[in-house]
């Protein structure tokens, strides 16, 4: 059974940090490009983030670039996303997808990717 299990959401102050980590299993994860995907209340999917599958190529959305850090550890089959100066418009929930296109580090359609996690709530005030 395939499943991406995100963690490491939760309550945090403007300008603190999160860890988020997506934990892979059912699948090879080490084929996979994997990428980061936030959801606002009432607002659509913004992509955040992509790495490729060996983890040595990434992309970021202008919104985070310099703040977040996308990173993977194919030996334990885990993603990780670093937030750093966090501001109230990054709370979201935070899900991570899977793509078998193992070198794309672009956004692709929703129905590009193969896998998706349930998310994890990041809510960021004081």
């Amino acid at each position: 059974e395939v499943q991406l299990v995100e963690s490491g959401g939760g309550l945090v102050q403007p300008g603190g940090s999160l860890r988020l980590a997506c934990a892979a299993s059912g699948f090879t994860f080490s084929g996979y490009a994997m990428i980061w995907v936030r959801q606002a209340p009432g607002k659509g999917l913004e992509w955040v983030s992509a790495i490729n599958s060996g983890g040595t190529s990434a992309n970021y959305a202008d919104s985070v670039k310099g703040r977040f850090t996308i990173s993977r550890d194919n030996a334990k089959n885990t993603l990780y996303l670093q937030m750093n100066s966090l501001k109230s418009e990054d709370s979201a929930v935070y899900y991570c997808a899977a793509t078998d296109r193992g070198g794309l580090v672009v956004p692709l359609p929703r129905t590009g990717y193969d896998y998706w996690g349930q998310g994890t709530q990041v809510t960021v005030s004081s």
